[in-house]
């Protein structure tokens, strides 16, 4: 039995961060820049990017406007707490409850 940690670290994580990642390359922002502003190797980066890491959730439309926000927030040099804003979305995504089996 997983508990709900595991789900997070394991699943939940990766793919807010897969995501993220998505939405900055989306915006113009190269793997390399990605990695810095995610502070996370550019191999990591790539994973995400290639569907090896972080492929595992489907974000219902508010999370992804989430996600979207942070991204532009990041590009523009906006976030001061990143862990915060990450934290954020995950308890959105349990407040769904759906996602991470809470």
């Amino acid at each position: 039995m997983k508990v709900p940690c595991q789900l997070i670290v394991w699943d939940v994580l990766p793919a807010i961060r897969a995501a993220i990642a998505g939405e900055l390359i989306a915006a113009g922002v190269s793997q390399l820049e990605a990695a810095r502003l995610l502070d996370m190797a550019p191999s990591a980066v790539s994973q995400y990017l290639s569907g090896k890491r972080g492929y595992r959730i489907v974000f219902e439309d508010e999370v992804k406007e989430s996600i979207r926000s942070l991204a532009v927030d990041l590009k523009d040099g906006k976030v001061e707490d990143l862990g915060k804003r990450i934290c954020g979305i995950c308890m959105q995504l349990r407040e769904g409850d759906s996602q991470c089996g809470m």
